[in-house]
């Protein structure tokens, strides 16, 4: 009995990685070729969009995705290639003022350090998932043509659900993150993946909707 539940394991081990693996190269080979090194690389449009992470690691150490994300999306503006950007995160209960996580606002103040004007950003507090910040760039502040800014491999599942959604979206990658950490969310990422083959395949919604904002009419939340 034992012997069958260990090859049973196995058996649904090896299953569960060739589908991850599966999915890793489906959308790596459907995504790549939208996605640029440099703001060089990019057409211009009005939005960047910034996918949201942690500014600081569980034991306060500072998340270096973090920091350059916000490198690579301070650089995009000063490109001139967008006229504004929007960070879309989680936030805890309560944000800051409770003491939790607040990834628009920290996204947001790291930008304006960064020499964006706090004019120009955009917050949207309902970026739950990947595939909520992407959707409701277009649902909620009327975008078609967005460049999105993460790290590359994150890029490739975010465009993947965009271009699902019928949006011409482009990705400016930012610096990665190596080591044990960068290999920790590598394999987050390849179980994220299957959940984004999912996602489409239901064709998810965005957990919350909420009133167009429109960008430069409407002042940033």
């Amino acid at each position: 009995m034992i012997r069958k539940l260990i090859g049973l394991g196995l058996a649904l081990a090896v299953i569960l990685a060739v589908a991850a693996t599966a999915a890793w190269v489906h959308i790596d080979r459907q995504t790549d070729p939208m996605i640029a090194r440099s703001p060089a690389g990019l057409a211009a449009t009005k939005a960047g969009l910034v996918l949201g992470t942690s500014r600081l690691y569980a034991g306060g150490r500072p998340n270096p995705y973090f920091d350059y994300r916000i490198a690579a999306a301070a650089g995009l503006y000063a490109s001139g290639k967008v006229q504004y950007l929007i960070v879309s995160g989680g936030q805890a209960h309560g944000g800051r003022a409770a003491g939790g996580y607040d990834e628009p606002n920290d996204m947001r103040d790291a930008l304006i350090a960064s020499g964006v004007p706090a004019a120009r950003i955009y917050r949207d507090y309902a970026g739950y998932r990947t595939l909520d910040s992407v959707v409701r760039a277009q649902t909620i502040f009327g975008q078609d043509r967005v460049i999105l800014v993460s790290q590359p491999f994150h890029l490739e599942r975010a465009l993947y659900l965009a271009a699902h959604h019928g949006l011409a979206f482009q990705g400016l990658a930012a610096q990665d993150v190596t080591g044990v950490y960068g290999l920790r969310i590598k394999l987050r990422e390849a179980a994220a993946r299957l959940t984004a083959l999912f996602d489409v395949a239901v064709n998810r919604a965005p957990k919350r909707g909420g009133p167009p904002i429109r960008l430069g009419v409407d002042p940033p939340s």
